[in-house]
């Protein structure tokens, strides 16, 4: 299973850069993404779970910071952003994820996708290209990689880390409950703690090593990493046992987490 955010997507530059250039700073590709990893590792270190409202504004002040904001203009520049919120604002697919993406469908190993997201996610994906979850009403495939399914919380009516949302798209590939499946996200919150909940073996996205808590699970840097490194087919450490994936289940964003 795969995350979206911070696996597959990311905020999209288009709607983030004029406020950064404004504030000074004209970060690359490489930085943006970067930024995003900082703000995912700020707010795994939080004591507790952000209100639904705060999650977005507190992610932009730690992503904003990252990208070079002086830390003086970073709490006003963030709500600024959030207060004008963009469609298709994580519909922007990672550095060299597709070529990841690829790879691992060539292993031949069931997917699906599990994102904490707004209801937009399968739509986002399905834009740039990425994936998409068959529904037998194209007449063409789409661009990108086919999934088993896509989960949207805010469609299925559950949220990482609750367990549940695990269970449907196990259901939906037909794959039983166990740790034999892999899930692959970005969020200690949200996607170690969840894949753990629902018995499987989380894998963290962490390309730049700022996993506060990074015993007991393994990491990877990209999914061409995961896909080359052959962790899909070797048993892997958890706390009890080394475990055999033979499944795979990402995750998109927290609003993409």
């Amino acid at each position: 299973m795969l995350d979206a955010g911070g696996v597959l997507v990311f905020p999209r530059p288009a709607n983030l850069l004029p406020p950064l250039r404004a504030a000074g700073v004209d970060p690359g590709p490489a930085t943006l993404e970067r930024a995003h990893y900082r703000a995912m590792a700020d707010q795994d270190q939080e004591p507790g779970p952000p209100a639904s409202d705060t999650w977005w504004p507190n992610y932009l002040r730690s992503y904003v910071a990252a990208c070079g904001v002086p830390q003086d203009q970073c709490e006003r520049l963030a709500l600024e952003i959030a207060q004008r919120p963009r469609a298709g604002g994580w519909a922007h697919a990672g550095r060299g994820v597709r070529e990841g993406l690829r790879a691992l469908a060539e292993q031949g190993l069931p997917m699906a996708v599990v994102s904490n997201s707004d209801g937009t996610v399968a739509a986002d994906l399905r834009r740039v290209g990425l994936c998409y979850a068959p529904d037998g009403s194209a007449s063409q495939a789409p661009d990108g990689v086919a999934m088993g399914a896509i989960l949207d919380s805010a469609v299925v009516g559950v949220a990482k880390p609750d367990p549940r949302i695990f269970h449907l798209a196990l259901a939906a590939l037909d794959v039983p409950a166990d740790g034999t499946v892999l899930h692959v996200g970005d969020s200690l919150r949200y996607d170690v703690a969840g894949a753990l909940a629902a018995g499987l073996q989380p894998v963290h996205m962490d390309p730049y090593g700022f996993c506060p808590a990074p015993e007991g699970h393994p990491h990877v840097r990209s999914l061409a990493e995961l896909a080359s490194s052959g962790i899909s087919a070797r048993r892997l450490p958890s706390a009890s046992a080394r475990l055999r994936a033979h499944a795979l289940v990402l995750d998109a964003h927290p609003d993409a987490a």
